[in-house]
């Protein structure tokens, strides 16, 4: 642990490892804890430690409670020559989002696009991870979820709509880097807020309310009321629009009937869309790359607003922070180690090992 920052470094590799060996004693088979693992590392190497491996004693209390399947695999099921259906048989959401972007890549290679919708699924944590899935593959792709209600619809009160990342990617050309964008629509991811409550720390008074519909800067008082949605009736539509293309579409649950990550009472019911594209649908792989570097370098060599630095593209800083991490290590709070080792001892395998 480092005085100044209070951190505890873990090395990719041992968090990858200790995943897996979690879910394994857990009654997931190999292939997926390595699936779910490289997820939620991914998180965490971007700097998304909201959907890091902190999640992972909430998915264990899922499974314990019997309301998420561990050994559940997804099916697939052709509809047309390039639209499919994954069924989650209510398992863990990385296999199913991970079997549901490899199909929407077979089928655009051979047709140029390739759309699959997902029923019957559970959290899969980071979107950047899928879109980053079509990105090795060589594919632009739409990556959408629905999520448990969270956020009122605009000039409501009550939760109804989940805060639904919203994704999607391109790859870069010689001279830039891929386009990933992957945000929620709300002002502020609602695992953010639990990680400050993991973390002990306070919340901006513009991410949340409480119950009696004040703002809120305790975790605990905001997950207790919603979330405020990102420019207002603007955010509130995105939300929706989750729903539509994710939940009402697939089959799953839909307008506020979708299970979060956090309760151990049902199945979650998720719903997921993606969609796969080739880049060189309309003119060379070549000339795409070529367009793709000058509009990275218009974006990153714009003319700067007075205090800032440095302009990235999307998805650059959270490259940044994964480079630097695999390096460096990742880093918690003892804290969330602590919960992570209680996993371990309950389910009698090694604690999780420590950088240095």
């Amino acid at each position: 642990m480092t005085a100044a920052s209070n951190t505890i470094q873990i090395r990719h590799q041992d968090a990858h490892a200790f995943v897996v060996s979690l879910l394994q004693a857990s009654g997931v088979p190999q292939k997926n804890s390595e699936i779910v693992a490289r997820g939620l590392v991914q998180a965490d190497l971007r700097g998304v430690e909201s959907h890091g491996i902190n999640r992972i004693p909430s998915y264990l209390a899922r499974i314990r409670s019997g309301v998420l399947d561990p050994k559940a695999e997804p099916t697939v099921t052709k509809v047309t020559p390039v639209v499919a259906q994954v069924d989650g048989h209510n398992g863990f959401g990385f296999p199913a989002a991970h079997l549901g972007m490899a199909t929407a890549i077979e089928m655009a290679q051979t047709f140029g696009i390739g759309m699959v919708s997902v029923k019957h699924s559970n959290h899969f944590g980071m979107s950047a991870w899928i879109v980053q899935q079509a990105i090795d593959a060589g594919m632009m792709s739409l990556v959408f979820t629905n999520s448990s209600p969270a956020l009122p619809v605009w000039g409501g009160k009550s939760q109804l709509m989940g805060v639904s990342p919203i994704a999607c990617g391109a790859p870069g050309g010689e001279n830039s880097i891929p386009f990933i964008l992957d945000m929620a629509p709300s002002v502020a991811a609602r695992g953010k807020i639990h990680k400050a409550l993991r973390r002990g720390e306070k919340i901006p008074k513009d991410w949340a309310l409480d119950s009696e519909g004040r703002p809120a800067d305790d975790p605990a008082e905001a997950l207790k009321g919603v979330m405020l949605p990102m420019g207002g009736p603007k955010g509130s539509a995105l939300a929706i629009m989750m729903d539509v293309f994710s939940g009402v579409l697939s089959g799953s649950a839909f307008a506020g009937g979708v299970t979060g990550p956090y309760d151990t009472t049902k199945p979650g019911d998720v719903g997921h869309f993606f969609m796969a594209i080739k880049p060189d649908l309309f003119m060379s792989l070549e000339d795409f790359r070529s367009r793709m570097d000058v509009l990275y370098q218009k974006v990153v060599e714009s003319d700067k607003m007075d205090g800032v630095d440095r302009i990235y593209f999307p998805g650059e800083i959270e490259q940044l922070s994964e480079k630097k991490r695999r390096s460096e290590g990742i880093p918690f709070v003892e804290a969330e180690i602590d919960a992570l080792n209680k996993e371990a001892d309950k389910l009698k395998v090694a604690k999780i090992r420590v950088h240095g």
